[in-house]
């Protein structure tokens, strides 16, 4: 129950912090922290997360990330299906605290519907400029999601110098974003879609789809990679 509890928290965390960041400090006149904002906020609430948390329930707070330690050998599979779950609502839980924030002001209307509105993930749709397929999304979450377990597994394996696993895994988290917010509003996190799609709705919910799958592929690749090559010694 303890674990659970943690692994609530931490995505708790990471959608408040992250999401948060994105609805409500990204756009300020002047002041806003703009899209390398958001992908420090993604970054850090992992990083504390994982230093906060971790030593209680390993630091997931993702459901590909599950996935990925378990195939890797990392992970207890009886533990699988209660992580997921946990984390699920935890994201859930802080995009709720986020609607409350966003809808205490006067001029709150709704969180919208259109792409990327309340943070929520997408395809095939011009929000940043760009437009980039489901496809091209499909790939982009795969790949991103692959190499942030490698980057799991690498910096939390026995051999590796200690202490520095929670930095080296949100500065990834931090890339990643800055990689592929405007082709999907990066995701690798199937409990963060979920939160976010949850408030939008409509198309977001037709979406989520793809952020659950290819989270899941990437992190899956990920793990049975990382168990061939990673040294036993």
């Amino acid at each position: 129950m303890k674990k659970l509890l943690a692994e609530f928290i931490g995505t708790f965390w990471l959608v408040l912090g992250g999401c948060g960041s994105a609805v409500l400090a990204a756009g300020v006149d002047t002041i806003g922290i703009g899209l390398v904002g958001v992908s420090l906020a993604f970054g850090l609430t992992v990083l504390t997360g994982a230093y906060a948390l971790g030593h209680i329930s390993g630091g997931h707070f993702n459901p590909a990330v599950s996935v990925g330690l378990f195939l890797g050998g990392r992970f207890d599979k009886k533990d699988l299906l209660p992580y997921i779950i946990s984390q699920v609502l935890g994201g859930i839980a802080g995009a709720a605290i986020l609607f409350i924030i966003v809808s205490s002001s006067p001029d709150f209307s709704g969180v919208g519907t259109a792409p990327g509105s309340f943070a929520s993930n997408f395809y095939d749709a011009n929000v940043y400029g760009v437009n980039f397929g489901m496809m091209g999304a499909l790939v982009t979450e795969v790949v991103m999601t692959f190499m942030f377990l490698i980057v799991i597994l690498g910096a939390t394996h026995k051999n590796a110098s200690p202490g520095f696993g929670g930095m080296a895994i949100g500065l990834a988290l931090t890339l990643i974003h800055l990689i592929s917010i405007p082709v999907t509003n990066t995701s690798v996190n199937p409990a963060r879609s979920t939160a976010s799609a949850i408030f939008v709705g409509g198309e977001a919910m037709g979406q989520l789809w793809l952020f659950w799958v290819a989270p899941i592929v990437g992190a899956a690749l990920a793990g049975i990679v990382y168990k061939f090559m990673a040294p036993n010694d």
